[in-house]
């Protein structure tokens, strides 16, 4: 093979340290924001939080005036007048009244001071309050360690994460010789622990637990159980008809039976288990002043920087060591980032200014308004790139009048209408919600009733996407929203 040298042009596009910067903080949410700000600050000597000088007339205020008031008459008991110094063998308590928090000298003390123990404590778990439970009753070593396990097993809903074969199999290396029947034993004795209905292998045997745990005279007990047991599936499927026949009973018999089972908990373990609240921090704030919609960043989102001068002075009287360079270096990191936060709330401020001023009709007359927007839509406008649109949009929050909103919702699919337009998708599942909030229970209303519904309103959409939206909206089929009561 022969060596030989070529020469050749072309082009090629690099990103440079701050366009990757840049797009980095683009695309970050809140909390991550604050953590990259919060690491920038700690990491870079240049950087500091700009705090708010205080304005001279505030400085005025707080400067106190000497008042002479030695000629003023003082009431016989006062306490104005604090001593440099107490008497000898005189305590404080002794020259002046002490208030103490809870007693008459204070009677709002309990509404003003909270509890910050209970605010502070740890929310009780649904194993914790089976675990207190078990501790209160009488268990062996062996009989305990078997209920651990199988507390350990029921998840959020209370039913049994696993089957009772697999939870023996799992603790035949910790018990010797155990038995299926033990594990049954145990297993029905957490069976008869609050919640009603806990640790059931199924929601039919959740549902049987809490009617046997019944008081016997409650009326339509038999009844309700022997429908649980053998007929669960018919009052599924909504056949009163069948359910008449095999229960031998009237049709006011079975409605009071029905009413029983509905009366049931199908998810006993929800009533307990801890909710852990998750809080969204929203980006921008959006409020109707006047006659038109004001879009406002939020200011707590990501605090004000600023270069140290003190720090950039000292390079100016600095030589070339190597010290000095690296004060350069963080200079310009410094720089660069508080640049880079500019240009990120910008983008987000144009961005979220976009999206309301083509979906105001939401914001006045809510999701049935909604026009059907895409991010090429917000991108041509804003002449960026969809790319960019699409990291702004994400993760990123609205703060509404009617709640706290992503941006990806404003953006959805389209159908088109009678009059050649278009329709949102987001509008359609709000046509289909409002449809089965109004429908008569007993003759819900078909896919294709729906279809036909939304065409009269100019909106043609196929049964087939009727099922889908519906679907998506987690709203059942017309068959299984038919109620017997």
């Amino acid at each position: 093979m022969k060596q030989s040298l070529q020469l050749r042009m072309g082009q090629q596009l690099s990103m440079t340290p701050q366009l990757q910067q840049a797009i980095k903080l683009l695309q970050l949410s809140t909390l991550d924001l604050q953590q990259e700000i919060q690491q920038a600050l700690d990491s870079n000597m240049m950087l500091e939080v700009e705090e708010e000088e205080l304005s001279s007339l505030a400085n005025q205020e707080l400067v106190e005036e000497k008042v002479d008031v030695s000629d003023q008459i003082k009431s016989d008991g006062s306490q104005s007048d604090i001593p440099d110094e107490l008497p000898i063998d005189t305590s404080w308590d002794d020259v002046f009244e002490s208030v103490q928090m809870g007693t008459a000298a204070a009677p709002a003390a309990d509404n003003d001071f909270p509890d910050f123990e209970t605010q502070r404590s740890k929310a009780e778990s649904l194993q914790d309050h089976l675990t207190w439970q078990m501790e209160m009753q009488v268990f062996t070593d062996r009989d305990r360690v078997l209920a651990i396990a199988i507390i350990d097993a029921i998840d959020e809903c209370g039913f049994l994460s696993m089957t009772v074969d697999e939870l023996h199999e799992g603790m035949l290396l910790q018990l010797e010789e155990l038995d299926l029947a033990e594990v049954y034993t145990t297993l029905h004795r957490i069976q008869q622990f609050d919640p009603s209905g806990i640790a059931a292998e199924n929601l039919q045997d959740s549902l049987r637990i809490q009617i046997s745990q019944l008081d016997d005279t409650t009326p339509c007990k038999a009844e309700a159980l022997e429908l649980v047991e053998r007929f669960l599936d018919l009052l599924v499927a909504q056949d009163r008809a069948k359910l008449m026949k095999k229960l031998l009973v009237s049709e006011s018999k079975l409605t009071a039976i029905i009413s029983l089972v509905r009366s049931l908990d199908p998810r006993p373990g929800e009533a307990i288990a801890v909710k852990v609240s998750e809080y969204i921090v929203p980006d921008v704030f959006v409020a109707k002043v006047g006659g038109g919609w004001r879009v406002e960043l939020n200011p707590d989102i990501s605090p004000r920087l600023r270069v140290n001068p003190f720090y950039s002075g000292l390079i100016k009287r600095a030589d070339n060591s190597k010290d000095n360079t690296s004060m350069k270096e963080h200079l310009q990191e410094a720089r660069w980032f508080i640049k880079s936060l500019h240009s990120r709330n910008d983008t987000l401020l144009r961005v979220a200014k976009s999206i309301i001023e083509k979906q105001t009709e939401f914001l006045e007359h809510g999701a049935i308004a909604m026009k059907p927007m895409v991010l090429r839509d917000i991108a041509e406008e804003l002449e960026l790139h969809e790319s960019t649109i699409s990291r702004v949009t994400t993760q990123k929050y609205m703060h509404l009048p009617n709640g706290v909103i992503e941006f990806k919702y404003f953006f959805s699919s389209h159908v088109s209408t009678a009059g050649g337009g278009e329709c949102s998708a987001i509008a359609i599942r709000a046509f289909i919600k409002e449809l089965v909030s109004n429908e008569n229970p007993v003759k819900p209303l078909s896919d294709n009733k729906m279809a036909e519904l939304l065409k009269e309103k100019g909106i043609n959409v196929a049964r087939r996407t009727i099922a889908k939206y519906r679907e998506a909206s987690s709203i059942p089929s017309s068959s299984q929203r038919k109620r017997l009561l």
